[in-house]
């Protein structure tokens, strides 16, 4: 009786590392696993969209410095009290269109 438990036990211990060893090779081979393409095409199209947002982000914070820059110029006919009045009011703006630039890649990139 011993040795017919042993004969089981042995046969279902080789019986489970058969099943074991063959569940990994259909796992690794080439032709079980046909999601990398697609997966690299997917990594490939957000790193594309990534580089699009980013420069978009830079083109425009570009822009809107040009803008901050040119405004905060002294005008010929502003004296120093409407200069700094003026100034104060565009580092307000500057600093609010500066936030929606950044909200607004924000947004794309969480709405992906």
């Amino acid at each position: 009786m011993k040795s017919i438990v042993e004969k089981i036990a042995v046969f279902s211990m080789i019986g489970m590392m058969q099943i074991g060893l063959g569940v990994s090779v259909i796992e690794a081979s080439p032709l079980h696993n046909n999601l990398a393409p697609m997966q690299q095409q997917d990594d490939r199209y957000d790193r594309d969209r990534h580089q699009d947002r980013h420069q978009d982000r830079q083109e425009r914070e570009r822009i809107e410095n040009e803008r901050h820059e040119r405004e905060m110029r002294r005008r010929p006919h502003e004296n120093e009290r409407e200069w700094h009045e003026r100034q104060r009011h565009e580092k307000d703006r500057h600093e609010e269109n500066l936030r929606r630039i950044a909200h607004d890649i924000l947004d794309l990139i969480l709405d992906k």
